[in-house]
């Protein structure tokens, strides 16, 4: 798996040229003998005789049965024909536990355990494409290994606003990160012959009212920033499935909506594969499967009553629906099921998990991932030649992550916490003393009301108990430096409900303070999947990292990182806004609407809002500091002048001026002063990671399509490149530029 390294280099950064994409698509599916066309005509495969060979045996009600769900995980297969069930787990986090066939109960096997990988959040901070093949490789030889046809990951919403529920699940604020991560991802899980099930199409960027809201977009901004990572996955990665979202789309339920998945899904973009909903997301059958949705899953009624059940059986006979309707959707699967060989099962991939391996793998991911957001008077790493005594403080300490919340978690045999992690980490001879400082409290009986709490929300109990406090306080004036584990959790963090606020929960904000003011040697380790208001926090404290719901290894990488083994080299995936009002959405106050939500900010999202209005965040897009030091110049282009088919390289060169060795990321922004269309002030369009060791110089090599400078014209429909001036800014964050030059489109 691991000499795989050489092929993400290829496919994770083509480019999005019609050539390109056949070549990426015919390298991606082995059974395919032409490829893709755009055009929406039928595609032939060598299979499709056996396929048509097939539906011609099956009875209507054998057809259907592949349609909707017969389990709570799979569709019927036809034993008869030699078609087996199509499998599916969740898999953001790794490969969830069995379920039960009928109910969201365990299955209570013992031989289902597997790798807790790090949440989305943790993987877009490592910045690094390899990392991201290297996880999706790692969870398809899991999901291959316990049978599955359908994994449902990866998660690629865009983090709209920073009280999002499952902010910690998806990947970035940014549609280029986004599209980057994503590709690599997709092309690494599905060599396991196992389908990626890309989700949640789309605009699914809020908890609240899921259900039911009507999300409204103006189509650019649905171009630009909520659908390139989407399509990407198709055209670039050749993604296997799509899942549906639960809300609407200008007027129309995702699952039932003809614009989304027929015109611009198939017909715009070449989809193949299948359109699973989401678990109870379709509401109608004769729309449903017309507008484009293959398979219904999680309907709570028995399996019968759903809408692609005996309903769309009796639509059939009654003439509602043509039986060729149905055909198209088992077509559909039977070649996914052809494509991923589990028709017959030979050779398919037999997979791995649960292994010392793919733990490393966690390991690799979770470390890359941690950021380092303050280092004043240079405390970390920690200097263990000082040091006698640590006192460990926070519930976050001992807190594990792999099962909390609603939604989908691993069943894993080993999560390493902070508190561990130090322990293995320790040389003989150093204490540790440990104070809990704070619980994790919910009140009880309390209606969920948006506002005070979101919806179904948990509702902390910020009061911290006055003996844990005391306890706190006197390890860490007992001890030659403290380290506090503050921030989240996966119940705190939820699928189903939004926070109602930034603040830090269960006092913990009171906590450091005090901790902060008996002992200054004190290093505050925020473990979150999404901002809080750590503004105060930052202020009064030298040392500060964040950290992530971070896999089974996490503790074991953040204590390497905190002693130094580990040079920290995250970076932020999203914005930390001073406070929620400065975020686009609410700055806009247009967020969580209620029966209809109205993106008004459009395409300034996340940085781009922030640095167009500027406004000062707190930490900004792309920030992340390191135990050395780096310096960029020499920035150039191999010309000045380019055409639209042109690409443009830039080369940079990075020094490391430090003592230490490690890993810097050159991101490379856009702007186009002159626009004769709104713009935001800079867009990301070009990175890349690069270790450099102590003292030496690397020249970094970027490349840029013209076409990725396009916007997309509404009136003409399509993605126009505007002539004239750009200006290319690169630095290591979005508000830390430090060298320009300017280039011209003819």
């Amino acid at each position: 798996m691991k000499n795989k390294i050489i092929y993400l280099a290829i496919i994770s950064f083509l480019i999005v040229s019609c050539k390109d994409r056949e070549q990426a698509q015919v390298a991606n599916t082995e059974n395919k003998t032409v490829t893709t066309n755009y055009s929406g005509d039928p595609i032939t495969h060598e299979f499709d005789t056996e396929i048509d060979s097939l539906i011609s045996k099956m009875t209507l009600e054998e057809k259907v049965g592949m349609l909707h769900g017969n389990t709570m995980f799979a569709t019927a297969g036809v034993e008869r024909l030699g078609i087996p069930e199509l499998t599916m787990a969740d898999g953001p986090l790794g490969v969830r536990e069995e379920i039960s066939k009928d109910s969201w109960a365990p299955a209570g096997w013992d031989n289902d355990f597997a790798t807790y990988y790090p949440a989305g959040g943790g993987l877009a901070a490592t910045w690094n494409t390899e990392l991201s093949y290297l996880f999706g490789n790692s969870v398809g030889e899991e999901a291959a290994a316990r049978g599955k046809d359908v994994l449902l990951s990866p998660a690629i919403n865009i983090i709209r606003t920073p009280l999002g529920g499952r902010t910690y699940e998806y990947f970035t604020e940014d549609p280029f990160l986004n599209k980057k991560i994503v590709v690599p991802f997709v092309v690494g899980l599905q060599e396991n012959d196992v389908a990626a099930c890309i989700k949640h199409y789309a605009a699914n960027n809020q908890e609240t009212h899921r259900d039911y809201v009507d999300v409204q977009i103006d189509e650019r901004t649905l171009r630009e920033i909520y659908l390139p990572a989407f399509k990407a996955a198709v055209e670039d990665a050749n993604a296997y499935s799509f899942m549906g979202a639960y809300n609407k789309f200008r007027g129309d339920y995702l699952c039932e909506n003809n614009y989304m998945l027929n015109e611009v899904l198939r017909r715009e973009w070449g989809f193949e594969g299948i359109v699973i909903s989401d678990w109870a997301a379709v509401h109608t059958t004769k729309k449903a499967l017309e507008s484009g949705t293959d398979i219904e899953m999680g309907t709570p009624k028995p399996f019968n009553e759903f809408y692609f059940a005996d309903s769309l059986i009796e639509a059939v006979n009654t003439g509602k629906i043509a039986e060729s309707e149905v055909d198209k959707s088992v077509r559909r699967i039977l070649r996914v099921m052809y494509t991923i060989k589990s028709i017959d099962d030979k050779g398919r991939v037999k997979g791995s998990i649960d292994t010392e391996a793919h733990f490393q793998d966690a390991y690799k991911i979770a470390s890359e991932s941690i950021i380092l957001l303050k280092n004043d008077k240079k405390l970390l790493p920690l200097n263990l030649d000082a040091i006698k005594s640590i006192a460990v403080i926070g519930n976050n300490a001992t807190k594990k992550n792999a099962l909390g919340g609603f939604g989908a978690g691993v069943k894993t045999r080993r999560e390493v916490t902070p508190l561990e992690g130090l322990k293995h980490r320790l040389p003989e001879g150093i204490t540790i003393n440990y104070a809990e400082g704070y619980q994790e409290k919910y009140a009880k009986n309390e209606k969920a009301k948006f506002g005070d709490i979101t919806l179904n929300g948990p509702v902390p109990i910020d009061e911290l108990d006055p003996q844990m406090l005391e306890e706190a306080v006197e390890a860490a004036k007992d001890s030659d430096v403290a380290i506090i584990f503050a921030g989240s959790n996966r119940d705190y963090e939820t699928e189903a409900s939004d926070r109602a606020n930034l603040d830090l929960p269960f006092g913990q904000e009171e906590l450091i303070k005090e901790v902060l003011a008996v002992n200054p040697r004190t290093i505050v380790v925020m473990i979150a999947g999404a901002p809080f208001d750590i503004k105060e926090i930052s202020e009064k404290s030298n040392a500060l990292l964040w950290s992530w719901f971070n896999g089974s290894e996490g503790g074991n990488a953040l204590a390497d990182v905190i002693l130094g083994n580990i040079n920290p080299s995250g970076k932020l995936p999203w914005t930390m806004p001073e406070k929620l009002e400065d975020s686009p959405a609410h700055a806009t106050n247009s967020f969580p609407g209620n029966q209809t939500v109205s993106y008004d900010e459009g395409i300034l999202v996340g940085y781009r809002w922030f640095d167009t209005k500027n406004i000062a965040p707190l930490y900004p897009f792309g920030y992340g500091l390191s135990y050395t030091s780096f310096v960029f110049s020499g920035l150039q282009t191999e010309k000045k002048t380019y055409s639209v088919e042109d690409t443009i390289s830039v080369n940079i060169d990075v020094k490391n001026t430090g003592e230490m060795q490690g890993k810097e990321v050159v991101q490379l922004y856009v702007s186009k002063p002159d626009s004769a269309v709104k713009r935001a002030a800079q867009e990301l369009k070009a990175f890349k990671k690069v270790e450099i060791p102590a003292g030496e110089k690397r020249t970094v090599s970027l490349t840029i399509p013209v076409k990725e400078l396009a916007y997309y014209n509404v009136e003409s429909k399509s993605w126009v490149v505007e002539k004239g001036s750009y200006l290319l800014k690169a630095g290591n964050s979005s508000r830390n530029i430090n060298s320009k030059i300017t280039i011209t489109v003819k």
